[in-house]
């Protein structure tokens, strides 16, 4: 089944205020990404107190490391 995706996005470019996407999994929450200008984060579902955070540098050798080829287009 597909993830469902919402985002908060209250201005085109992202200044002070994080963009916010919750993503969840068969009507069941798995966690929210927070995206600012420095870093990519990731609060798990039911975590109040701790999230996991990248740079973009970082997220970006992951994604090449880690990531599943898709043709563009």
């Amino acid at each position: 089944m597909a993830h469902e995706v919402t985002m908060d996005i209250s201005t085109k470019f992202v200044l002070h205020k994080d963009v916010t996407v919750d993503v969840k999994k068969d009507g069941r929450k798995l966690g929210t990404a927070l995206i600012s200008k420095g870093n990519i984060e990731w609060v798990p579902s039911g975590n109040s107190v701790n999230k996991k955070r990248l740079s973009w540098v970082k997220f970006a050798e992951l994604m090449v490391a880690e990531g599943k080829d898709i043709r563009i287009g």
